[in-house]
C-alpha cells in the first residue's frame, strides 16, 4: 500500500486505470471534462503495474481499476464516482482538493 500512497502524494486527483478498460476511460473523461488537474497511471503500461494492482485490491478496490483518489483519499471506483456526480458532490470535492478552480 505504500507504493500507492507515494503515487498519490501531492496530487489532487489520481486515477489508476488500464488502457483497455472502458469504465476507466469513462471516469477519466468525466473528471477531465471539468478541467481537473489529474494524474493517470495506466497499470498495463507501468513496470510495477501488477504490484500496484495488488495494493489497490488490498485497499478494497474490487475491481482494481478504475480506482480514483481525490485529495489523496480513496474515493473508489466508477460506481462511487458516478454516485458523487449524481448527488452534485463531485465538483465540490474536486474543488476542495485543488484539482479545479471555479
Amino acid at each position: 500500500m505504500d507504493v500507492v500512497t507515494r503515487m498519490v502524494a501531492d496530487r489532487p486527483v489520481v486515477i489508476f486505470s488500464r488502457t483497455t478498460c472502458c469504465m476507466s476511460h469513462a471516469i477519466k473523461t468525466l473528471i477531465s471534462g471539468f478541467g481537473a488537474n489529474l494524474t493517470v497511471y495506466e497499470l498495463d503500461e507501468i513496470p510495477n503495474g501488477q504490484q500496484v494492482e495488488r495494493a489497490l485490491q488490498q485497499m478494497g478496490c474490487n475491481p482494481s481499476v478504475p480506482a480514483v483518489f481525490i485529495g489523496q483519499q480513496l474515493v473508489g471506483g466508477p460506481n462511487q464516482v458516478m454516485s458523487l456526480q449524481l448527488r452534485n458532490q463531485l465538483v465540490p470535492l474536486l474543488t476542495r482538493a485543488g484539482a479545479i478552480w471555479i
